[in-house]
């Protein structure tokens, strides 16, 4: 089980502060650049920060999305943070080194466990970034370049240096890379290969907790999906999102009917009792290297998605 975060951990009030953007940090949002130099404030507080005009960038006011340029002056506003509790777990960071799939001097992929946040906060004490710093403290600069779900298993990608982050999320944006997932959903699938293409807005509950519903007023999302096996009452589905939206898997599955098996938010409260965890896994991630050369990592199938897809089997005819 994830460990919680400390509450009662001391803060301190930061001075203001003017940062020159250097060539590593350019192309990177502005609300991400202040997350990182204002490690423990929260999203929301940074996002305040910028729409009152606290922070500047080369004596000027600028919205979230704002990419930074080589050269720009940032004014980083006072601010409350939290002083760094304490460290992980030295058994569970070099647990994790033992997921790694692939590394380079530029990227490292990993098979994310299942239950593991990609990331601390909103309670949550660390995840996998904070554990790999702790085992590799050659890994200060490690950034996601994108996420996974808490309950989602498989590959993840970072990055060790801004420049190949950046490369990376531009990939992210074109539809350059190509995800293949595994999910165990309820029902017998009948549509054969279908795009699912439907829009998804982000509601944010009390507490800040993420919801995502389909709503025309939201934003294109679309997922090939097809079937790779049925078990009578489930179904085992191969799918391929084209957009990366929050959530997006398993709330287009729940809109056709087939909600993932043991999802807590979109799923069938009586299916929880029965599997031991969110049945999605990131099998593959697949993009071209600014190098030229293809490159493809699988993640192995873990024995809990296996042990929920030998449930399943049982309702075989």
């Amino acid at each position: 089980m994830q460990e919680k975060s400390n509450d009662s951990a001391e803060t301190h009030v930061t001075k203001v502060r003017k940062v020159r953007v250097d060539a590593e940090r350019a192309g990177q949002r502005i609300d991400n650049f202040l997350r990182n130099e204002l490690p423990g404030v929260p999203k929301g507080r940074v996002y305040r920060l910028l729409r009152r005009g606290e922070v500047r960038v080369n004596g000027g006011r600028v919205r979230a999305e704002y990419k930074l340029l080589e050269g720009d002056e940032v004014r980083v506003p006072p601010a409350r943070i939290r002083t760094a509790g304490a460290p992980p777990p030295d058994n569970k960071a070099r647990s994790l080194l033992e997921h790694v799939l692939y590394e380079d001097k530029r990227l490292l992929v990993i098979d994310k466990p299942t239950g593991l946040a990609v990331h601390g906060g909103s309670g949550i004490a660390y995840g996998a970034v904070e554990l790999l710093r702790h085992a590799r403290p050659d890994l200060k600069e490690l950034s996601l370049v994108h996420r996974l779900d808490r309950g989602t298993s498989g590959c993840l990608v970072l990055a060790k240096r801004r420049s190949a982050l950046r490369e990376l999320h531009e990939l992210f944006r074109e539809g350059q890379v190509e995800k293949n997932y595994l999910a165990l959903v309820v029902g017998d699938w009948q549509y054969g290969e279908q795009l699912i293409d439907v829009p998804l807005q982000v509601e944010n509950r009390r507490g800040g907790e993420r919801h995502v519903i389909v709503s025309e007023n939201g934003k294109t999302a679309q997922t090939l999906v097809s079937l790779s096996r049925t078990y009578g009452i489930y179904s085992l589905l191969r799918c391929s999102p084209a957009t990366g939206r929050t959530h997006q898997i398993r709330v287009h599955l729940q809109h056709t009917g087939h909600p993932i098996v043991g999802d807590e938010r979109y799923g069938d409260l009586a299916q929880q009792r029965t599997f031991p965890r969110l049945m999605l896994h990131a099998q593959e991630i697949s993009f071209r290297l600014p190098s030229g050369v293809r490159m493809s990592v699988q993640a192995p199938v873990p024995d809990s998605f296996q042990t929920g897809h030998d449930r399943a089997s049982r309702f075989l005819a």
